[in-house]
């Protein structure tokens, strides 16, 4: 393929040579192929933050290109700000008359080129030296369309101040000419790997109606794709939910974008905060809300930011540690990349949204007086590991389950416990939602169900048949109802009531493992088994976790919501607490002994990637700050054959330093 993308590129830049019109600029595009992974950065003038363009110094663009290029830096994520590049202003006539749209100077927009659609011809050119900049120094860029939002502050042009900028027409329509000028005015620069929305357009305006941003993201593809249907087109959105009552959904993004995003910071989402920054819950955010949008949308999903929010959230050795653990984690998740927000510290800008948003300052990996902080060191090592690998891009990891999200609950939170606790526990899946075509697998996961009807009656009985074919399904309840239970479970719930106090869990000699714990849970399930063995139970030996036989396959039943309750309390995924992930254990165990690798420190996360049928890399991560020793137990026929990260281990037993990984090669 890559052999006739050449000779188009090559008949392309003929036609260019000619004169002649030519539709678009080929090229290989690496974010759509599976285990890829770019390291880069968002970025803007280390002089002058938002005010890159306004304040615009080629010769700053170029050092910071350099800088960045040495360290291992390979993408940039750049932003031509709304207001800088379509400048446009609404001249009033008496009583507020509108009358015309003009630049500041007061005159009619021209009838032709750019400028009719409101452009800034300096600022196009300011861009293209910074495109030609990134093609002198081997950076690709990724571009954010229509940049109205930064780091606090809302950037629209004059003519458009006030009004709904996702839904108003005449913002649309001005959006619209924005992004077919610019994107048609670059679509041949080898610099440009991506078309971006823009930077969490989805903060422009607060919309109700998932219509509302469907309607916006279709829009704003359509007028690139028209342009320039070679690249992909990324969403730049973050906090898209699963759920159909949301307004931002993931759904509806992937329909309309080739590749969605993530933007995963600790300090800005729901329960990621609650532990240290060089701990598993906060390394492994990343990697859980990207697959959750990928699974769910069926599309590509980048980590196109991240980073740690300031010297309030962590020292410098701690984001050191948070960086290097969390490019291998997103690595091995098939992340497509990870890109740090953001290139250059902005604690001396007196102008907002610098002067209030008190976070924005510190965030960069090199500081204003051009001192590379740590942190930097850690991307650039990362990238040269990625460089020197026998193979160019990673295989996809191995799954065994998929995960079922369902209306009712709180899919983040839920989403986000069962990630941590599958990795825990040995094994990986993929996201799904209730309603969408069921996917093979071994083993189905339903955490945490609330509500009356979290899945409707057909999906219900095609997840019974997957088990009566020989699969395994969990259920966990929280205060839910099914279609039916009590007949493929063998047991009946004599008594459901509101529960007074925590659930206390002791698990009996049939788990394999000594649980003993209390959470909360909504209702009081009484059950008397009749053809189940129970795993856990109450200490008036009422039964909290049931296993039972149905087919071929069997039903695992938690009587409260493990996950939910384990994502909101701080603490529950770090060492010496209570073994949440012994339950995800016990029901995936024959998955897990089916593994070329098995190991049992719930602090080291796990991934397959097979090369061919009898080779494979096994990723190895200690999510935590503490040395892990782990004994290694090999699958019968395979031997370990080198070591691509890491030392080799002695004999059966792995040591793995603090937030540090291991990548092994191994063969049968």
């Amino acid at each position: 393929m890559l052999k006739y993308i050449k000779k188009w590129n090559y008949f392309f830049g003929l036609i260019a040579i000619l004169g002649l019109p030519a539709k678009v600029y080929c090229q290989e595009n690496v974010l759509n192929t599976p285990g890829a992974f770019l390291i880069g950065c968002n970025y803007w003038a280390s002089h002058a933050g938002t005010h890159t363009w306004s304040d615009w110094r080629p010769q700053v663009v170029e050092a910071d290109f350099k800088q960045l290029s040495e360290n291992g830096i390979k993408v940039l994520r750049v932003f031509p700000l709304w207001p800088d590049f379509q400048p446009i202003h609404q001249i009033y006539a008496g009583e507020g008359e509108r009358k015309y749209i003009a630049f500041k100077n007061g005159q009619p927009l021209p009838s032709t080129g750019a400028a009719a659609n409101g452009m800034s011809e300096e600022q196009l050119d300011h861009f293209k030296t910074m495109a030609d900049l990134a093609k002198k120094y081997n950076l690709k860029l990724v571009v954010g369309l229509i940049t109205g939002w930064m780091s606090g502050q809302l950037y629209v042009p004059p003519a458009l101040e006030g009004k709904n900028i996702i839904t108003d027409p005449e913002s649309m329509a001005w959006q619209h000419k924005f992004i077919s000028t610019f994107v048609n005015r670059f679509k041949y620069h080898e610099a440009i790997l991506a078309w971006d929305f823009g930077n969490e357009c989805n903060v422009m305006e607060k919309i109700t109606n998932p219509n509302q941003g469907y309607v916006w993201s279709a829009v704003m593809a359509g007028a690139i794709k028209s342009a320039d249907p070679s690249r992909p087109v990324i969403s730049g959105m973050h906090s898209l939910s699963p759920s159909n009552k949301d307004p931002w959904r993931i759904v509806d993004q992937a329909a309309t974008t080739d590749i969605l995003t993530t933007h995963p910071y600790s300090l800005w989402t729901p329960y990621a905060s609650q532990d240290g920054i060089n701990t598993m819950r906060t390394i492994l955010h990343g990697a859980a809300e990207t697959k959750m949008y990928g699974d769910i949308g069926g599309k590509p999903a980048l980590l196109e930011e991240t980073g740690v929010m300031g010297p309030m959230t962590g020292g410098e050795n701690e984001k050191v540690a948070f960086a290097r653990t969390a490019l291998f984690s997103n690595w091995a998740h098939d992340c497509r990349g990870t890109f740090w927000w953001c290139a250059y510290d902005q604690v001396s800008f007196k102008y907002p949204p610098y002067n209030y948003a008190s976070v924005e300052g510190e965030l960069g990996l090199i500081r204003e007086d051009r001192t590379p902080k740590p942190v930097l060191a850690a991307f650039k090592k990362f990238s040269e590991f990625i460089d020197k690998l026998p193979f160019k891009n990673l295989p996809p990891r191995k799954t065994e389950a998929v995960y079922i999200l369902t209306e009712g609950q709180a899919s983040w939170p839920v989403a986000y416990a069962g990630f941590i606790l599958a990795k825990q526990a040995g094994f990986d899946f993929q996201f799904q939602k209730a309603g969408q075509d069921l996917k093979d697998a071994p083993l189905y996961i339903l955490p945490s169900l609330k509500g009356i009807d979290p899945v409707f009656n057909d999906y219900w009985y095609k997840l019974l048949d997957k088990v009566k074919q020989g699969a395994t399904l969990y259920l966990s309840l929280d205060d839910a109802y099914l279609p039916t239970l009590a007949e493929p479970l063998g047991l009946e719930i004599s008594i459901n009531v509101q529960r007074r106090g925590a659930l206390k869990f002791a698990s009996t000699s049939l788990l394999g493992a000594s649980l003993n714990f209390e959470m909360p849970a909504a209702r009081k399930y009484s059950i008397i088994p009749k053809n189940a063995k129970v795993l856990g139970k109450e200490p008036d030996g009422n039964p909290a976790f049931i296993e039972s036989s149905y087919g071929k396959g069997k039903i695992y039943l938690l009587t409260f919501p493990m996950e939910m309750n384990a994502i909101e309390k701080p603490g529950s995924f770090e060492p010496g607490h209570s073994n949440y992930s012994a339950i995800y254990k016990k029901i995936a165990e024959p998955l897990i002994k089916d593994r070329i690798i098995q190991q049992g420190n719930t602090s080291v996360g796990l991934t397959e990637h097979y090369i061919s049928e009898s080779e494979a890399v096994i990723v190895l991560i200690n999510y935590n700050p503490q040395q892990a020793d782990s004994d290694i137990k090999l699958k019968d026929g395979w031997k370990i054959t080198g070591s691509l990260y890491g030392s080799l281990p002695k004999g059966t037993r792995v040591q793995l330093k603090g937030n540090d990984a291991l990548v092994l090669t191994c063969k049968k």
